[in-house]
């Protein structure tokens, strides 16, 4: 279904692949190292991708195209390197006051954020199903790319090429627009903190219900804690549902809905997202997705190029 008949394009393990997967290795681990220093987590993917390449035919095929998702990883993880505050003025006040404006609930005669509301008007169940809704943001997208991958290689493709677009644009707007999440006004106020260390805020209920630091890890591996705007934890389910919808997945579909909305509202009940974030997380998928649909229909060389990669890894 969609998938072009297997041809002779196909990646093979031979001197020059092996070669090039031995260069590009040796050449990740050597940047990483000047860029953001020594990690496991490095080896640990260069481990996992020599040794799916290696492995066997189905899974070479399956790394190579994965490695477009590899690719944004890797610039995910390099900005660790290029702090977003050293480039542009990080919104803190003006961002929480003018959530308070637009989205703001009264309380007690106070006029809170609905960060502040769900804090104080929070419980334990809310708590850990949105530590569950949060724990699907890469679970979801990663197996549903696995399903399309044995179903629909040329949409496998097209979801990861649309997913990795839809985070570079979040990427220029954290360049361009850094802004502190909710939990920063909360533990700093509105005084601007470079190399602030990441927060799991309301997430550390659930580790603490559960006994576990399992956000607590993830949180401490964070690029930039001011990169809120957008929330692309908020896109993510939103390009996932787009081409469930296309592949039409039937009930699978309300599935990812669910997550979806549960992901947008547990972003804002754990104080990691504003309102405002949500919405233009949701607006990034819309306009990543549009954007992507246009440059394919448009450009002739970036068809040719699908093709191409498309016949590589059936």
């Amino acid at each position: 279904m969609g998938s072009a008949p297997a041809t002779t394009g196909a990646v093979t393990v031979n001197g020059k692949s092996i070669a090039v997967v031995c260069i590009v290795s040796i050449s990740y681990l050597a940047l990483s190292y000047f860029l953001v220093g020594y990690k496991v987590d490095q080896l640990v993917l260069v481990g996992l991708f020599n040794l799916a390449f290696y492995a066997s035919a189905i899974t070479r095929k399956f790394i190579v195209g994965f490695s477009i998702f590899i690719v944004y990883w890797i610039i995910y993880d390099y900005m660790k390197a290029f702090p977003n505050y050293n480039y542009a003025t990080v919104h803190i006040e003006d961002i929480y006051n003018f959530e308070k404006h637009i989205f703001g609930i009264s309380s007690h005669s106070e006029l809170l954020t609905p960060n502040e509301y769900w804090r104080y008007h929070g419980n334990t169940a809310l708590d850990i199903i949105c530590g569950i809704f949060y724990l699907c943001w890469i679970p979801v997208p990663m197996g549903f790319a696995l399903y399309l991958f044995f179903k629909n290689r040329r949409d496998f493709l097209l979801f990861l090429l649309t997913f990795v677009l839809v985070n570079f644009i979040g990427f220029v707007i954290y360049y361009t627009f850094p802004a502190a999440p909710p939990w920063y006004v909360q533990y700093h106020g509105f005084n601007f903190i470079s190399h602030t260390p990441g927060n799991t805020a309301g997430l550390a209920k659930f580790d603490t219900y559960f006994n576990v630091s399992v956000f607590k890890s993830i949180y401490a591996k964070g690029s930039n804690v001011f990169a809120a705007m957008p929330s692309l934890h908020s896109s993510y389910p939103v390009i996932v549902l787009y081409y469930g919808l296309k592949n039409k997945l039937g009930k699978v579909n309300l599935f990812f809905g669910v997550v979806m909305v549960g992901i947008w509202f547990a972003a804002v009940y754990l104080s990691h997202h504003y309102v405002l974030d949500v919405l233009a997380g949701i607006t990034c998928a819309v306009i990543g997705i549009g954007l992507f649909n246009w440059i394919l229909s448009r450009s002739s060389g970036f068809k040719t190029f699908i093709d191409s990669y498309e016949r590589a890894i059936v």
